[in-house]
């Protein structure tokens, strides 16, 4: 009778179903009006025509772009849902499924070492059959140190394994439980056989941490090898498994598999970031233990719930939906927001929003980190059936290992044969391995965008496979935000770059998404490949209507025109739906959707511009592909401010200066436009343009908390631009400012 329940159900929120439907007619209906209107100047006489063609045809094609991306952005509102799921009808530990769990890290001085390892520590300590969980840690930047320590985690992950199920810890990384272990302690606190052994556990992590920094102050003061560099380095790839011998006194416990991989990188030949170093993880673990799942987690990203693998399993062993199937996607949780969040660091829309609502379409975008992949998605094995070895070998590669591998029920042989396959997995890892095959193209994770998981997603739901969001109440996945605008605005134009790619690309999906998956599917990549387009109608918004302010031209109906209401109904059903979504799915305050109007507009006028620009230069080949990894090094003084609520206005001087010029323009605009409203009686004709400037000003007033004693965004920037006007930019260029409470600092 068990097994015939259901290990998930899905829920359709009617409600909101209505609500989104409803408001997307009122708001399509009203646009129509808009267009009617702007469209109408076009068919009067030129001899009579009064406003110039040039203003209000600029205006009118932003507003056009505004509302293309608006109308693909319905689609995620068409049908929301959520989903339950029930581990507890699993079948036994014994018929689970294994899983690969794959790591990556580049840069130990972004990723710290510790960091690193602490993610290697949760991802090991799952509530999963040990037996059935391996543990592989790409390691780009070709370290050393990344490898001795991950020895010694190895070590200390007999006692923390230990310690957890011992105890039944549901945090189980090490970093997170210490920081707060009394919050975790759970039904055993008061025991003093708990309270020894956590004292012991603490001193072994201490120690782990302080053994960390000593390999790494020796090996500064012994220095690298010079022909060791992360970007030309060889392969290595090292087993670590455990020694009967050495077992603990105190009880041994089984510890999952753990893989050191460094693929093979040199100059001459590209290696594909993220997506690169995943496909070599993919290729190596098919020999070594080729499971049927794969979690994918950054290097920051630890388990915080150890469950939330028997609850993948929920959806991937449901006879309903498994053989369509592709990932189960969490959501990304950070432990380092603010109250006020005033970057939107946690990303509330993708996960609140977006990725729910294209669960009840076909499944969410592959999000990076934290999703539990069907391995056979990621190289289809139907192709095998009937396609000779050299056919193989071209798609493949020339590993008949690995196309071994790809055969149903294969059994990986390395680990119990030793290092006689050893040989076979430095070839797997090698830089020439995908010479003349379709990796990258056809063949996992896709290559044509730095954006790699929003690709491989794309293409996977064309080719018919499904995805599932699943979102728990206690976070499964925890990682580190940014917390500083550089590092925000950095990050987005990395992002807006690699989405603008895809729409740029012969992946484009409002072409080759219809004739693979449904509109509403399509739509839903659509909207995040155009998103940064955004750029283009706020430069707009934030100039034109402001010059024709102070001249004294006027782009919108006066305040007694019937269209007038149009203008007006779709400023507050726009904001109307954010605010919703803001204050009653998310629960979060009106500082939030402050916040997140706020840094909208400086993302759409910096990062998505330059996001734009990047991504038509690589595409006219005028340059190459790059990828700076974001910076998971926390700064003393960045965060007090980020918690604050402070801006940190260090940051490049291509994302200050447009900023600094916008915003002077609508002060200035705002006061001009006041002055001759006031004066020539214009304030019909010019006051929605007057209430354009003064909502720029006014949403990028930061207010802070009661305690708060320091100056303002606005007020801030007027007078960092003042000052670099008196001094000739020379400070500003030099980007020596940062924003203390006391107003500005020169360093």
């Amino acid at each position: 009778m068990e097994d015939s329940l259901p290990l998930h159900v899905c829920h359709v929120n009617m409600l909101l179903l209505f609500i989104n439907r409803t408001h997307t007619l009122l708001h399509s209906i009203a646009l129509c009006f808009l267009i009617y209107y702007r469209a109408s100047l076009f068919l009067q006489d030129p001899k009579t025509r009064t406003i110039p063609l040039l203003p209000w045809f600029t205006v009118f094609a932003s507003e056009l772009i505004l509302s293309f991306i608006w109308i693909l952005g319905q689609a995620y509102r068409w049908r929301p849902v959520s989903r339950i799921v029930f581990p507890e009808r699993l079948p036994e530990d014994d018929k689970l499924p294994a899983i690969d769990v794959f790591i990556c890290t580049t840069d130990p001085t972004k990723e710290p070492t510790v960091e690193v390892m602490n993610t290697v520590l949760s991802a090991m300590a799952l509530d999963y059959p040990a037996e059935k969980l391996q543990v592989y840690l790409s390691d780009d930047g070709g370290s050393p140190i990344t490898l001795h320590v991950m020895k010694e985690a190895w070590r200390f992950a007999k006692w923390w394994l230990h310690f957890c199920k011992k105890y039944s810890i549901e945090t189980r990384c090490p970093k997170v439980y210490f920081s707060d272990s009394e919050k975790f302690a759970g039904d055993v606190v008061g025991s003093s056989e708990f309270i020894e052994d956590k004292q012991k556990i603490k001193e072994k992590y201490e120690y782990f941490k302080e053994g960390i920094m000593r390999v790494k102050e020796e090996r500064k003061l012994i220095g690298d090898a010079p022909s060791l560099t992360a970007s030309d380095h060889p392969c290595v790839i090292e087993l670590i498994q455990e020694n009967i011998k050495e077992e603990e006194k105190e009880g041994h416990v089984h510890l999952p598999l753990l893989v050191y991989v460094s693929r093979e990188k040199r100059a001459s030949h590209p290696h594909n970031f993220k997506a690169g170093a995943l496909n070599v993880l993919h290729r190596v673990s098919s020999v070594i233990s080729n499971s049927p799942y794969i979690l994918v987690l950054d290097c920051d990203m630890v388990c915080n719930d150890p469950t939330s693998a028997r609850q993948a399993m929920c959806f991937h062993l449901d006879s309903k939906i498994s053989p369509s199937l592709a990932f189960v996607q969490f959501p990304q949780k950070f432990q380092n927001i603010s109250k006020s969040d005033i970057y939107d660091s946690q990303l509330r829309s993708l996960f609140t929003v977006q990725w729910r609502g294209m669960d009840g379409l076909k499944g969410p975008v592959l999000s990076g980190t934290g999703f539990y992949m069907k391995r056979e998605a990621l190289c289809d094995r139907s192709i095998v059936k009937d396609t000779d070895l050299p056919e193989l070998q071209k798609v493949f590669g020339s590993s008949n290992e690995f196309i071994k591998s790809l055969h149903p029920n294969h059994k990986a042989k390395l680990v119990t044969g030793g290092h006689e396959l050893l040989k076979e997995t430095q070839l797997l890892a090698s830089c020439t391995y995908e010479t003349g095959t379709k990796w990258g193209q056809e063949v996992g994770f896709l290559y044509d965008s730095v954006v790699e998981d929003f690709l491989t997603g794309f293409f996977l739901h064309c080719k018919g496979w499904t995805s599932v969001f699943c979102e728990p109440p206690r976070p499964h996945f925890l990682g580190s935000a940014t917390i500083n605008l550089n590092d925000s605005l950095i990050q987005g134009t990395r992002w807006s770059s690699g989405l603008f790619e895809v729409g740029l690309s012969k992946f484009c999906p409002l072409i080759y998404g219809p004739l693979r998956m449904s509109l509403l599917q399509s739509m839903c990549f659509a909207q995040l490949s155009y998103y940064p387009l955004y750029c283009l109608p706020l430069w707009c918004f934030a100039i034109i209507p402001q010059l024709c302010l102070v001249d004294g031209i006027p782009l919108y109906p006066k305040v007694s025109d019937p269209f007038f209401l149009v203008f007006v109904f779709l400023f507050v059903s726009a904001l109307s739906q954010h605010l919703y979504e803001v204050l009653f799915l998310a629960g979060k305050s009106l500082q939030t959707w402050i916040s997140e109007q706020r840094i909208w507009m400086i993302k759409s006028i910096t990062c998505h511009l330059y996001g734009c620009l990047d991504a038509f230069m690589k595409k006219f080949g005028i340059r190459e592909s790059s990828f700076l990894p974001t910076n998971k090094v926390e700064d003393d003084d960045q965060t007090v401010l980020y918690q604050m609520g402070k801006f940190d206005f260090r940051t490049s001087n291509m994302f200050l200066l447009p900023m600094l010029a916008l915003l002077s323009i609508n002060i200035s605009s705002f006061l001009g436009g006041v002055y001759r409203m006031v004066a020539v009686g214009e304030w019909e004709e010019l006051f929605i343009q007057a209430f354009l400037s003064a909502y720029i000003v006014i949403m990028n007033y930061s207010a802070g908390d009661k305690e708060r004693q320091g100056q303002d965004f606005t007020i801030s920037s007027s007078i960092i631009w003042y000052t670099c006007i008196n001094h000739q930019f020379c400070i500003l260029l030099g980007n020596k400012i940062m924003y203390k409470s006391s107003g500005v600092t020169f360093l």
